[in-house]
């Protein structure tokens, strides 16, 4: 039985359809990109975050992006949480732990009647919405976020428990404070 989910959703330019390390896209939506290769379909539930790839050719995709990648600030890596405190108000969510990092999200989501991609619909939204009326997001024509999101199902307490392990320890990866969120619920 199903018992939470990791999810993973990145900010606009996080992982391009022809990422060097795969991705779930299908084709290259955007004529720009197309240069940098087709699509990279995978269909690994695996992490390719540490796949070795040329990372210029990675940097140099993003600048073909119609608008430049986004990446939080902490300001509004706050007002992201303060969005997803509305969806959990909204939906009752359970979140067993949260990382918001400059340029993507993981979250560990209790087992819910909507679907894991639905719900990172409506964080995402109603982060958006947060960020919008903080005055932190101005610019209405550049996308907030990435439309995929990565969801992996977790159907035993010792992968729940290795999976928010992994989301507690995510921003040290990147140099960042442990985050501690007020809506965050402990397992077990």
């Amino acid at each position: 039985m199903i018992l939470a989910s990791h999810v993973i959703f990145g900010t606009y330019g996080f992982w391009l359809p022809n990422e060097p390390r795969g991705s779930w896209s299908d084709f290259v939506g955007r004529w720009e990109l197309t240069r940098f290769g087709k699509a990279t379909t995978v269909t690994s539930h695996r992490s390719l975050a540490r796949v070795a790839h040329d990372r210029a050719l990675r940097e140099a995709a993003k600048e073909a992006l119609l608008h430049p990648p986004v990446r939080f600030t902490g300001v509004q890596a706050l007002a992201v949480g303060q969005g997803f405190i509305k969806a959990i108000e909204d939906a009752s969510y359970t979140i067993f732990a949260c990382a918001i990092l400059p340029d993507h999200v993981h979250l560990v989501v209790c087992r819910h009647a909507r679907k894991p991609r639905k719900i990172v619909g409506h964080l995402k939204a109603r982060a958006t919405r947060q960020l919008k009326a903080s005055g932190l997001w101005q610019d209405l024509e550049r996308p907030v976020w990435g439309l995929r999101a990565w969801a992996v199902y977790l159907d035993t307490r010792f992968d729940v428990r290795r999976a928010i392990r992994y989301v507690e320890r995510n921003p040290g990866k990147e140099g960042k404070a442990l985050q501690r969120w007020s809506f965050v619920t402990p397992f077990d």
